[in-house]
C-alpha cells in the first residue's frame, strides 16, 4: 500500500468540526435557558488582513453558537502596555467568560506578559502557565484548541494512537509542545511515543521516516515531502501559510500533499484538516469555562 492515492483516506475536518458547533450550540442554549449568555473577549494587536480575517471567522463561529464577542484591537505599533491592559481589563470584567489572543504579536510585545496577564479561569487557549502546568500534569482544564481540535479529529477517524511512534515538527508554545504533552500522557486514546522536532533536528528525514503518525505545526510551507515519509504513515498538517503563486496567492501547510498523498494511509487537506477543528475546539473551550463560572 506504498502507492495509494486513491485509498489514501482524507482526515475532512469540516464534518467532524460541524457537528463539534452543534453540540457546543446545545450547550449554550443551555445556558442561555439559565440566563447566562457565554462571552468570549478577543484581543488582537496587528493590521495584517490575514490575521484580522482570522478574527472575523473567530466571531463569526462564535454568532453562529450563540455566543457574545467582545472584541478589542489595537495598532501593531501601540505600547505593549496597552495589550496588557487590554487583557486584563476583560479577564476582570463579570461579562466576560473567556479571553482569547491572536497571535503573533508584534516583537515588543513579551510573550510572557500576555501569558501572566490573563486570569487562568478565563484562558480559552491554554496561555497562562498554571494552566500549561496543569496540562502537563495531565488535568487541564482546556486543552489547547488546536491539539484538542487535532486529538478529536484523530478519535473521529478511529487513528489509534496507543504505542504507535508518533513525530511532531514543531515545538511552538501554542502547538508543538502542548500537543507533545497530550499525546504521550497515561490516557485513553493517548499513550504514543513521542519525538518532537526542530529548527536544530540533524536529519529531520530520519525522524518524519520513523513515525507512524506525523503531526507537522512549524510553519514552513511544503517542508515535508513524500520521500520524507514511511508508507502507510498518518499525516496530520496543522499549519496554514499563505504562499504567492502566478495566479495570485495560495494556502498550503507544511506538507506538500500532492507528493505526500500517495505515501500516507490519511492525510488532512489545507485548507480544511485541522482548521476547521481548532475553530470547533475554540467554540468548545468558551463553553466550558462559561459552565465553570455559572
Amino acid at each position: 500500500m506504498s502507492d495509494h492515492p486513491e485509498g489514501t483516506e482524507l482526515l475532512d475536518g469540516r464534518p467532524v468540526a460541524a457537528g463539534s458547533r452543534e453540540r457546543t450550540a446545545g450547550r449554550v442554549r443551555s445556558l442561555r435557558d439559565e440566563g447566562t449568555t457565554p462571552t468570549l473577549a478577543t484581543i488582537a494587536m496587528t493590521d495584517d488582513p490575514a490575521s484580522e480575517r482570522f478574527l472575523e471567522l473567530k466571531h463569526e463561529a462564535c454568532g453562529e453558537v450563540g455566543i457574545a464577542v467582545r472584541p478589542t484591537l489595537l495598532v501593531p505599533d501601540a505600547p505593549a502596555e496597552r495589550c496588557y491592559d487590554a487583557i486584563e481589563t476583560a479577564s476582570e470584567s463579570t461579562a466576560v467568560d473567556a479571553v482569547f489572543v491572536q497571535v503573533p504579536l508584534p516583537s515588543h510585545v513579551e510573550e510572557f506578559g500576555v501569558r501572566e496577564s490573563i486570569a487562568p479561569t478565563k484562558d480559552v487557549d491554554c496561555f497562562h502557565s498554571t494552566n500549561l502546568g496543569r496540562l502537563v500534569d495531565g488535568d487541564p482544564v482546556v486543552k489547547p484548541a488546536t491539539a484538542g481540535g487535532i486529538l478529536t479529529l484523530l478519535d473521529a477517524y478511529d487513528i489509534a494512537l496507543a504505542g504507535c511512534d508518533l513525530t511532531v515538527v514543531g515545538r511552538s508554545t501554542a502547538i508543538g509542545r502542548p500537543l507533545a504533552n497530550l499525546l504521550w500522557r497515561k490516557a485513553p486514546g493517548h499513550d504514543a511515543t513521542v519525538t518532537v522536532c526542530h529548527s536544530f533536528t540533524s536529519d529531520l528525514m530520519a525522524r518524519t521516516r520513523q513515525a507512524d503518525v506525523l503531526i507537522t505545526a512549524c510553519g514552513e510551507p511544503r517542508l515535508v515531502d513524500g520521500a520524507m515519509l514511511s508508507p502507510d504513515t498518518v499525516v496530520v498538517d496543522a499549519s496554514a501559510t499563505r504562499v504567492e503563486t502566478d495566479d495570485g496567492q495560495e494556502v498550503v501547510g507544511d506538507v506538500d500533499f500532492e507528493s505526500a498523498r500517495p505515501k500516507a494511509s490519511a492525510i488532512t487537506p489545507v485548507p480544511g484538516g485541522v482548521g476547521p477543528m481548532t475553530l470547533a475546539s475554540l467554540l468548545e473551550n468558551v463553553v466550558t469555562l462559561a459552565e465553570r463560572r455559572a
